[in-house]
């Protein structure tokens, strides 16, 4: 330990981090997000020998889940002195190694060599993580370790350095539609909640108009989710004003300021904000290299890179593109997209007005019903791309694909959407024969499944709220 550090300081901080070391009271959020459950169950699996992830944007609740789980465990009858949380980018607490924390915690605190469970927020800020996470996997099978960051190089670049199969990640977007339902208290009646989307391809044709009538009271609901977002904090808020600059201050401030600097080296931050309002301007646009750095008086290796630490942070989506039957596009032009909408609508300063510009709502739907694909299917680890056919300008905005199924989705968020044999879905399937396909539309009258003469293809027009929220209750299903 550093000599000019008070051993009695770091107790002290050790203590106000797990109030349920004593009989003092302390309140957690009684709302969980869907990870919650997951990191528990694994958590308590004695049988894996692994750390746990949990990892995702700033502000989306990680370190609530890990209160959530320490009160959870206390409450099972584990020893309330045997959970310890941490948040390690405390001031005092990044000066110290992990092993060093420990060492405290065992001589004032717990026995050492008794089973503990180990909370980590924040991880990224100890001082040689990847190597004493590894140590202790190997060397301290009493521990039961859940940690957290913000930064997917955490769980990509750098887990990879310390070892295969020590981490297992489990990843905590932006809240879901149907999660920001629940969090306000507004989930509507009588919609099955074991219903999926795969589902209403094989409901009678009278059933989806009573679907309708149920789902009928979330279209303002998401409205609102479209503006605000699905922050937490701000989902319960009713200030627009303050909802966005809370946004602004805590999840893009802190991250371009803050992190991109401690965690990845950025000098030119000035670069990196540019880089980012140009993509809040182009958000779901193809972005050139070249082009984007004459706009920005840059280098192409420059905004190649911070693209990367952009994508690393959890502040944007990629979306490569691909060929007809999964070929490989040479010279591939990726498409980005913020990781949730509101985003862009703080940093420009969005309100209300946007629900009456068509250009800009297809832009924010194509944007929230991607962020629903990610979560949803991300257990199966599909690619999921674009198609857009370089002669003809058609395209398919969203495919979800793995070796068990295509998926594509094209969103038209405005009235009159059209599907034929000759629009950019139409061609796709025609070409591709998927089973299904997906037309993301905004008027209720619209909702109903259809299949093109001479096509195989089933297809469902369906809008966008609802396929949202349906998205988002199944995400329960596919934890259970």
């Amino acid at each position: 330990m550093n000599d000019f550090l008070d051993r009695n300081e770091i107790i002290s901080v050790l203590n106000g981090f797990n109030p349920w070391w004593s009989v003092r009271p302390y309140l957690v959020p009684p709302f969980r997000r869907l990870a919650f459950e997951a990191c528990l169950t694994y958590l308590e699996d004695t049988t894996l020998r692994r750390a746990i992830l949990l990892s995702g944007p700033r502000r989306v609740g990680k370190t609530t889940v890990l209160q959530q789980t320490a009160q959870s465990l206390v409450q099972k009858g584990h020893d309330p002195k045997s959970i310890l949380y941490l948040s390690l980018d405390h001031p005092l607490l990044k000066l110290l190694s992990i092993r060093e924390i420990l060492s405290l915690y065992h001589e004032s605190t717990y026995a050492d060599g008794k089973p503990a469970t180990l909370l980590l927020d924040e991880v990224q800020y100890a001082q040689g993580w990847e190597t004493e996470i590894k140590l202790l996997l190997d060397h301290k099978p009493q521990y039961r370790i859940l940690a957290t960051g913000s930064a997917s190089v955490v769980h990509k670049e750098r887990l990879a350095e310390s070892g295969v199969g020590r981490w297992l990640t489990i990843p905590i977007p932006t809240l879901s539609f149907f999660e920001f339902v629940s969090i306000r208290n507004e989930l509507p009646n009588g919609i099955p909640t074991d219903l999926r989307v795969s589902d209403l391809f094989s409901l009678k044709p009278g059933d989806l108009p009573v679907l309708t009538s149920q789902m009928r009271p979330l279209q303002p609901l998401f409205q609102r989710y479209l503006l605000v977002g699905g922050f937490p904090e701000t989902a319960t808020r009713e200030n627009i004003d303050l909802c966005q600059r809370l946004l602004r201050e805590d999840v893009v401030e802190r991250v371009l300021k803050r992190d991109m600097t401690a965690l990845f080296g950025v000098r030119n931050i000035n670069e990196l904000e540019k880089l980012f309002i140009y993509l809040c301007l182009h958000s779901g646009g193809i972005l050139a290299h070249q082009s984007c750095a004459k706009d920005l008086d840059t280098s192409t290796t420059t905004v190649s890179n911070h693209l990367t630490l952009l994508e690393q942070a959890n502040l944007i989506y990629r979306l490569p593109p691909s060929g007809l039957g999964g070929k490989k596009i040479l010279k591939a032009r990726n498409k980005y997209y913020l990781v949730d909408a509101a985003l862009r609508n703080a940093v420009l300063l969005r309100g209300e007005e946007m629900f009456t510009n068509p250009e800009e709502m297809g832009t924010i739907v194509e944007t929230t019903v991607l962020r629903h694909l990610f979560a949803y299917y991300y257990r199966d680890t599909p690619e999921i791309v674009y198609w857009r056919d370089a002669a003809t300008q058609k395209e398919v905005d969203i495919i979800v694909r793995s070796p068990a199924y295509v998926l594509p989705f094209e969103v038209k968020y405005r009235d009159n959407p059209q599907l034929d044999k000759k629009s950019g879905l139409g061609t796709f399937c025609l070409s591709e024969n998927p089973k299904q396909g997906y037309l993301v539309t905004k008027r209720n009258k619209d909702f109903s499944a259809t299949r093109l003469k001479g096509m195989e293809t089933d297809f469902l027009k369906i809008p966008a709220y609802i396929l949202c929220y349906l998205l988002g209750q199944s995400e329960r299903l596919l934890w259970g």
